[in-house]
Order: structure tokens, then C-alpha cells, then sequence
């Protein structure tokens, strides 16, 4: 940063999704979840450096080169559907120039007619209205370009999905239509063109998203991120259901959720540049005691001084 400043955009995240597995990372605006996800594909600036190990079958994508991601991983092994997807379409296409080169480039699919018609397939499988395809990007409304986005993510059918915020702009129809194909690209088969690992396998889905409503729809598992860090790793049913989240800052994400109690969390998360000795949500924390100068150590998933025990468990 200006000045030689360093930021610590995410720290100490430490989780892993199985095949067949939804895993849904939450949390405020700037906690670091899309950082999380370009490094996994090699899409941060110049200026940013990453240590620790991301394996995807035997590569790891940390130390990979920008050959390897270019030519093997985005696509093939890795899938994703940006969080701001105008910007990630090239202006000067339509989006069935998108969508056919696609489709041609990641799946055995030959012949115009052939490809044109994969293509088509391809759109409607995420709604994607047919009449739309020959439009530029401009063209089309944040909710459409969100469809081709997500569209175009799912047709190399790779082993691995990122989905950063595949709701956005979608009315609730809509988001209910995309998060149920989502766990369907989950649930089937993978074994997409070109080397994978784990082709034959059902695929793996992380899904970086605001939207608690779709998590629960979706997710198998809930990781909680805050200020760079993950707090909390947990089984989404009971996550969502009995006993509940067990970090005092993922409960206060649920009952800020309209249909709960409607009450905000209050205070705003420290600036990733000043973070605190201790607890990073100490200060916006009821339950927090003079133990929460240190910083906690993650125990049984939860990294808290504090945290909320399942029913019948005394401290």
C-alpha cells in the first residue's frame, strides 16, 4: 500500500470443500471472502503476496504459474462466477460469442450448428432468455449479466465452482432457480474437458454470498469470515437451525435477517490495516471480558474467548 503499508486482507483461513459439498462463506463487505477467492485463481494485483498451500488435487494453486492457471485451472479445474460480472464481459461481444467460444474451448462439442445449439442449452440452463444472446453487455441489466455470468461458469463443468456473489441482482424467483442449479452442477457427475482431478466425482461448490436465505437453501456447511479471519466453520442445519451459531458475531448475523429479530449488529468491523492486538469483534461484542485482549485461538471450529455452547454443555 502508499507509504509501505502492508493489510492483511485474510489471515489464518484454514477450511477445506469436499465433492458433493456446498460450502458457503459469509460475513460483511470487506472481510476479505473475494480476496479469498482471486487468490485461489491467481486474479490478485501485483502488489499482492500470499503464503500457505491451496490444493486442488495435486497442484497447488498458490505457487502455481500463470501458464498453469491460464491453461489448466480457470475453466477446467475451477469455475468461476465473478461478483461483478459486467466487468468480466469482454464489451465489444455478444453474449452468444461469449457463450460459443465457451463452449467450444471447454467441452468436446464440434461443428457450428452443434456448438451454437450447446450454446443455447448453456443460457437456458440459467435462465439466460434466448432473444438476449446476440446483445453486447451493455445491453443488458445487472440481473441479466449476472445469468450469463453464471451460465458461462457452469459449462466447462469443472471440479471446483467459485460462485462470488451469484445472487446479485436477481429477484427471488430468480436466486431460488440459480442456487438450485448450483447444487445440481454440485450433485452431478464432474468430468469436464480436459484433465481433472476427481472427474467422475460429483463436483465442489464455494459460494461467497450476503444472502443467508440462499446459504441455507444451498449450503452443506457455513465458514464465517471477519475482518480477514475466519471465525466460525459449522454444519449448515445446525448453523441455520438448533443449536445455532456458536461465535457471538455469526448469531448477530442471523438476527439482523428481516424474518428473525430485524436487529442490527451494531458498531462497523475495524479497518483491515489497524486491526486490534486481540478479538477483532471485541468492541462490537456483549459478551466480551478482559480476555478478549488476546487474541483466541479457533477451538472446535469456532475462534472465540466466549462462544456460545451447544445446549446441555456447561463451561
Amino acid at each position: 500500500m502508499p507509504g509501505g503499508r502492508q493489510v492483511a486482507a485474510v489471515t489464518d483461513a484454514h477450511f477445506d470443500v469436499a465433492a458433493g459439498e456446498c460450502l458457503a462463506l459469509i460475513g460483511e463487505s470487506g472481510c476479505g471472502k473475494s480476496v479469498l477467492a482471486s487468490a485461489l485463481l491467481g486474479l490478485l494485483p501485483a502488489n499482492a503476496r500470499t503464503a500457505g498451500r491451496a490444493h486442488l488435487g495435486g497442484l497447488d494453486l498458490l505457487t502455481a504459474d500463470e501458464r498453469t492457471l491460464a491453461r489448466t485451472v480457470r475453466g477446467r479445474m475451477i469455475g468461476l462466477i465473478p461478483q461483478s460480472p459486467a466487468a468480466h464481459l469482454t464489451p465489444v461481444r455478444t453474449i452468444r460469442s461469449h457463450m460459443e467460444e465457451t463452449v467450444a474451448q471447454l467441452t468436446g462439442v464440434r461443428g457450428r450448428a452443434a456448438v451454437r445449439t450447446a450454446a443455447e442449452a448453456a443460457a437456458a440452463r440459467a435462465a439466460f432468455p434466448a432473444g438476449h444472446l446476440d446483445r453486447y453487455p451493455h445491453e443488458l441489466s445487472g440481473g441479466l449479466a449476472q445469468r450469463a455470468a453464471t451460465a458461462l461458469a457452469l459449462v466447462g463443468g469443472a471440479p471446483l465452482l467459485l460462485a462470488d456473489e451469484p445472487t446479485t441482482g436477481l429477484d427471488r424467483d430468480l436466486v431460488e432457480h440459480t442456487v438450485d442449479e448450483l447444487r445440481r452442477h454440485v450433485d452431478a457427475p464432474a468430468g469436464a474437458a480436459g484433465a481433472s482431478p476427481g472427474a467422475g466425482s460429483r463436483r465442489a461448490l464455494l459460494m461467497i454470498t450476503h444472502d443467508l436465505t440462499a446459504a441455507e437453501r444451498i449450503a452443506d456447511r457455513v465458514a464465517v469470515m471477519y475482518a480477514g479471519r475466519l471465525v466460525e466453520l459449522a454444519d449448515a442445519k445446525a448453523f441455520f437451525g438448533t443449536p445455532g451459531p456458536r461465535h457471538p458475531y455469526s448469531r448477530g448475523l442471523l438476527r439482523a435477517l428481516p424474518e428473525r429479530e430485524f436487529t442490527p449488529i451494531p458498531g462497523m468491523p475495524p479497518e483491515l490495516g489497524d486491526l486490534p492486538a486481540g478479538c477483532d469483534f471485541a468492541v462490537r461484542c456483549e459478551r466480551a471480558t478482559d480476555a478478549c485482549g488476546r487474541r483466541p485461538r479457533t477451538t472446535d471450529s469456532v475462534a472465540c474467548h466466549h462462544p456460545y455452547l451447544p445446549e446441555g454443555v456447561r463451561a
